[in-house]
This record gives C-alpha cells, sequence and structure tokens, in this order.
C-alpha cells in the first residue's frame, strides 16, 4: 500500500513538472515569436526590450558581433524606414536548465535569405525571460559548399589574416 502511495506521489510531482517546463517553453516560443513579428513591423522598442542588456547579436556576416547598443545603432535605419526584416520561423527547438532560469534554442526561419539557422540562449531576469545571446547564420546545403566557399575566399582570407589570434 505504501509504495502505491509513492507511485502516485511521483506520478503527480512528475506530471507537475512536466506541466511546468510545457508552460515555460511556450513562454519562450511566444517571445522569440513575437520578438521576429516585432522586428517585420519595426517595434524597435519591443524588440530589442526583449534582449537582456548584456545582450549580444551575431548577425551572417563575419564582422557582425554587437552588444545590444551597437546592434540598435546598426539596426536603426532599418527600423526607421517602418519595417525592418521578416523572418518567419518554421522550426524550433527549446531546452531548458536543470534550474529553469536559463533556456537555449535553435530555430529554422523563412527569410529573404531562404533559410537561415537561429540560436540562442535566454535567461530568466524576474519574472521575464530575456534574450542574451542570437546567432543568425544562412545555411548552405552540403552540395553546394565548394560554390560558396569560392564565392567567399577572397573576403574572408583577407578577414583571418587580420583577425587571427597570436599564439
Amino acid at each position: 500500500m505504501r509504495n502505491l502511495f509513492f507511485l502516485c506521489l511521483m506520478i503527480v510531482c512528475s506530471g507537475n513538472m512536466l506541466w511546468a517546463q510545457n508552460k515555460t517553453t511556450a513562454e519562450i516560443d511566444a517571445l522569440l515569436n513575437q520578438w521576429h513579428k516585432d522586428a517585420a513591423v519595426a517595434n524597435a522598442e519591443a524588440y530589442f526590450g526583449a534582449m537582456a542588456d548584456d545582450g549580444i547579436f551575431i548577425g551572417t556576416d563575419a564582422t557582425e558581433n554587437w552588444n545590444k547598443k551597437q546592434f540598435q545603432a546598426f539596426a536603426k535605419p532599418y527600423f526607421d524606414k517602418g519595417k525592418a526584416w521578416d523572418f518567419k520561423p518554421f522550426e524550433r527547438h527549446i531546452y531548458l536548465s536543470a534550474d529553469g532560469k536559463t533556456a537555449w534554442f535553435d530555430e529554422l526561419l523563412d527569410t529573404w535569405m531562404k533559410i537561415c539557422r537561429g540560436s540562442g540562449v535566454l535567461q530568466k531576469e524576474g519574472n521575464v525571460w530575456k534574450i542574451k545571446h542570437y546567432v543568425l547564420s544562412t545555411t548552405v546545403p552540403n552540395d553546394n559548399i565548394n560554390e560558396v566557399v569560392k564565392i567567399k575566399t577572397l573576403i574572408e582570407d583577407e578577414q583571418i589574416k587580420k583577425r587571427k589570434l597570436t599564439k
């Protein structure tokens, strides 16, 4: 009888944990969907408000590694036009830390560049999730990588020389 009680207790507790995790991933999913919509309609206040003050945005170009303030300066002309960029997520995976205060995700996006991949880290600040780190990258089909490398070589060989870490 005691074993049955503990079994029922474990089932109830694990159900509550699963419900909480599903609720949290739904919150994060909604935040990221809204974040992308805010860019599409140029709602800079909401878009940048979703990022942590010490947030980082890494774009598709190797030179695009910005803190929040730098990213706002870069993006201002786009938002000022009334439409920044329109990225529509069509696949997303969200993962949570054991304490439920950190999440990381990856997503596939339908963009003007065709499929892009976004990935990032969110952290809970009080009761609000904030984007701490976001990386946007273009995808390249494996069968076409050699063609892409040829296009990138001249520009990126020079960037590699300039940025090489000294040992």
